[in-house]
């Protein structure tokens, strides 16, 4: 499966971004692909289009924005639903647990809604013992048959891998506030940001940061990138 995730946070502002959902995806090929986005795409009007429009398919987050679905995706019997995959990771200070449970669901009221899903996460601080719990819902159009629960466990941790690359752009070097908006302004400093964060990560970095503070002269910056 071909895995689209649509994020509009770097071309237009927040409020704005429901509106563009047709327009970024429109010059796409999506027959026989799947979609993925965060709640604030979650959007009666765009999970028809994609679906009757482009013959895609879809993973859609589910939050507050979406108060009946939302009340109706939590409110699934999930205590009788076994895990159907579970997933463990250690890196960057914590460990990490994983679960993911799916539901057959009819009567959702929303287009092409297969399965439900239901995601939770621990993490623990392997310095502090500080735990965590998260938990996420989702639907998709996605049936049983097309999609196990580790093919949609699969498909939303490669979901999480670009968010966490968009986190490191936003709070590290603030992209989210960046005021350029005229002409080719904004790709060339989203190209530019890019090729620090490879060339800190080649240069050996977990954290991003790190490899920022390390390099704040000019003579350290040259030498990053291999032009001292």
């Amino acid at each position: 499966m071909t895995l689209v995730q649509l994020d509009g946070r770097h071309a237009f502002s927040c409020s704005a971004e429901t509106s563009h959902f047709t327009g970024l995806l429109q010059p796409l090929d999506l027959a026989g692909a799947v979609v993925t986005f965060d709640a604030l795409h979650t959007v009666r009007a765009n999970l028809d289009w994609l679906a009757a429009e482009k013959n895609g398919q879809y993973i859609a987050v589910v939050k507050a924005n979406q108060p009946l679905l939302y009340a109706r995706v939590k409110a699934l019997p999930w205590r009788q639903v076994p895990a159907g995959s579970l997933t463990r990771d250690t890196g960057h200070g914590r460990t990490g647990t994983r679960t993911l449970k799916t539901a057959h669901v009819k009567g959702l009221d929303f287009p092409c809604a297969r399965q439900a899903i239901k995601i939770t996460r621990w993490r623990q601080d392997t310095a502090t013992g500080k735990t965590s719990r998260e938990t996420v819902y989702a639907i998709t159009s996605l049936a049983s048959a097309q999609a196990t629960a580790a093919g949609l466990a699969r498909l939303v941790r490669e979901h999480q891998t670009i968010e966490a690359h968009h986190h490191i752009r936003d709070v590290t070097f603030t992209e989210d506030a960046a005021a350029s908006r005229t002409g080719y302004g904004p790709v060339n400093l989203a190209t530019i940001r890019a090729a620090i964060i490879a060339a800190i990560k080649d240069a050996g970095y977990l954290h991003v940061p790190e490899g920022r503070r390390d390099h704040t002269t000019p003579a350290e910056a040259l030498s990053l990138h291999g032009l001292d």
